[in-house]
């Protein structure tokens, strides 16, 4: 019997800085990252119903698991997925680095539905990695061969943030997914878009139009949960409604897209690496502007339009809006005092971003920032596009639009 459907906010890629034992897992990530402190971000902050957590292989993280499990603080569901305190589902990921022939580097994420699973992938996985304690870390595998493995383990295998210019499918590998992936491209129900990309840029590719779109956060800190996420629309929180979203059957589906504009990304235009100029003439930009050189980081906006089908988005009817939003944290004037004061008022920054009235916000943080925020909203705050690995920042005044579809 079929569940009645509803909306729930989904992120699927966020990191353990470090396991229960004080050791790091994801070494670039905040030490905060744990179990404890993500539920907590995305129950009181955030309003994240489901979470995706990408280093559940790391044999540590595997014992933390365990322990909340025997004390009763994590439950696992008959439908795949762990529930936290009966508050937030935790999907089990694991992100790892795979090596093609010709030398190009990807990152994919497999998510399992149960901890069995994942235990029985992450022992086989030990065979490829030095220290399988640590996140994303190279397996000396090919993609096409840790999806075999991943699919054996009844994982999702997703290629994670698919456009930035080093570790990713089109940013470091090749101009065509199924040409990476070949028999195995059908098994992937959906790819990662990553902070630099959105909707309308992956929809240029013929390839991608029956693959689901998500949109998540990639986050190494606990404020950076769910500065892009997803809204499904499932039956319950657990992975085989997950699954069956992602794959988009029964009604189950991804809704929205929520993420940043691709210009505030950190990848989004060329940079040079000797000047660090941040291109700003016609896609694509494969050599400095200014200084000549051809030393440079290739932006995320200048790979897809060098290897795009068509000029301009082809959607597919399935293809879910994509909605943009500037974060508090990326909005000026928005501190560490202001935040706590708009999350003391509205209960989550999802609140503040999509909910709150212009009065409202003025009369919490003051007219000038309030209006920030509402410039934000509606697709007004200018933005400075980023590059090789500097976010894009907003502006208190200057040219430039977001686009702002509605949902």
């Amino acid at each position: 019997m079929s569940h009645s459907l509803g909306l729930y906010v989904c992120d699927l890629h966020v990191h353990i800085g470090a396991a229960g034992n004080g050791k790091p897992v994801k070494v670039t990530a905040s030490r905060d990252l744990t179990f404890a402190h993500i539920a907590a971000e995305c129950v009181e902050r955030k309003g994240v119903d489901l979470v995706g957590i990408v280093d559940c292989g790391s044999p540590a993280v595997i014992r933390d698991i365990e322990r909340l499990l025997d004390a009763g603080e994590m439950v696992q569901l008959t439908g795949g997925g762990l529930r936290y305190r009966d508050q937030v589902t935790v999907i089990l990921g694991s992100e790892i680095e795979t090596r093609e022939p010709g030398g190009g580097i990807s990152h994919h994420v497999s998510y399992f539905p149960t901890l069995g699973r994942l235990k029985a992938f992450s022992a086989e996985m030990e065979r490829h990695i030095t220290n399988p304690n640590l996140s994303s870390q190279a397996c000396g595998l090919s993609a096409r061969e840790l999806c075999d493995i991943a699919l054996q383990h009844e994982a999702l295998f997703i290629p994670a943030h698919c456009f930035t210019p080093h570790k990713s499918v089109y940013g470091a590998c090749a101009e065509r997914a199924a040409d990476l992936l070949g028999e195995y491209w059908a098994s992937i129900p959906a790819i990662e878009l990553g902070l630099s990309a959105d909707a309308d840029l992956a929809d240029r590719l013929d390839e991608l139009a029956d693959k689901t779109f998500v949109a998540n956060s990639d986050a190494h800190s606990l404020p950076r949960i769910a500065r892009e996420y997803n809204v499904l629309e499932l039956g319950s929180p657990d992975f085989a409604e997950l699954q069956q979203a992602l794959w988009r059957q029964d009604g189950r589906r991804v809704a929205a897209n929520f993420g940043l504009d691709p210009r505030l990304g950190k990848y989004h235009r060329t940079c040079c690496e000797v000047c660090r100029w941040i291109a700003r003439g016609e896609p694509p930009v494969l050599q400095c502007e200014q200084c000549g050189s051809t030393n440079v980081t290739r932006g995320v906006l200048d790979r897809i339009v060098q290897i795009a089908d068509h000029d301009g988005p082809q959607p597919p009817a399935h293809r879910a809006p994509y909605q943009y939003q500037v974060p508090l944290q990326f909005v000026p004037g928005v501190g560490a005092v202001v935040m706590a004061r708009l999350l003391n008022r509205f209960g989550s920054e999802m609140a503040v971003l999509h909910q709150a009235t212009h009065q409202e916000l003025g009369e919490t943080v003051g007219a000038k920032v309030a209006g920030l925020i509402i410039q934000a909203r509606e697709g007004t705050l200018p933005l400075e596009p980023g590059g090789g690995g500097k976010y894009g920042r907003a502006l208190r005044d200057g040219p430039g639009q977001i686009r702002l579809p509605g949902l």
